[in-house]
């Protein structure tokens, strides 16, 4: 699925939930720019998608056609199945990479990050003979991932560690440079 087709949905699944919102409500709503909103709209008017009615005050409402709820039934559809999809590649990519490290006699991992991709391979770990010892994220330090609670980088110094997996992928680079200014050998840093 495409990235404008994901943007479609998302356009329609808000237009659905409410009739009337400005084009500047929808942009800022799906953090799109505010031409995109109306490009979308236009096309998917002009395709028969959306039918729309002029309100008083310089609105409009749109009202999704039984052409486009079909649209809208088959963009979910695809959606659902590039997510599958999408889930299924992250499994394996958490799966290959913790036989890695099974493979290379490591027991013991700490993750660096706590969000969504934490999540899934903190299930993932399940699988293996791996233990996770501790997560590291600043700014969530304090907070809770699971039973454990989310520390700071001082969380490095104690040594019940074999490798710290980066789990977060936004700044790779910066997270690695991180790590190895605070001592971590960079083969102890394993990277998706």
């Amino acid at each position: 699925m495409d990235k404008e087709n994901i943007h479609i949905l998302r356009l329609m699944g808000e237009i659905e939930r409410d009739a009337s919102p400005s084009q500047r409500e929808l942009s800022s709503r799906l953090n799109l720019s505010l031409g995109l909103v109306n490009t979308f709209i236009k096309r998917l008017v002009n395709k028969g998608y959306f039918k729309v009615k002029t309100m008083p005050r310089n609105r409009v409402k749109y009202f999704l056609t039984p052409k486009g709820l079909a649209r809208k039934s088959r963009l979910t559809v695809e959606y659902l199945q590039y997510s599958v999809n999408f889930y299924k590649d992250i499994k394996t990519l958490l799966v290959n990479k913790f036989k890695e490290m099974e493979h290379a006699r490591m027991k013991s991992v700490m993750f660096f990050g706590a969000g969504e991709l934490a999540e899934l391979a903190y299930l993932y770990l399940q699988l293996t003979d791996l233990k996770l010892v501790g997560i590291i994220d600043e700014s969530q330090n304090g907070g809770n991932f699971f039973e454990f609670g989310v520390d700071d980088l001082d969380r490095l110094d104690q040594a019940d560690w074999d490798a710290i997996l980066l789990t977060r992928l936004d700044n790779t680079d910066q997270d690695i440079k991180t790590l190895v200014a605070k001592g971590v050998n960079p083969d102890k840093i394993a990277v998706l």
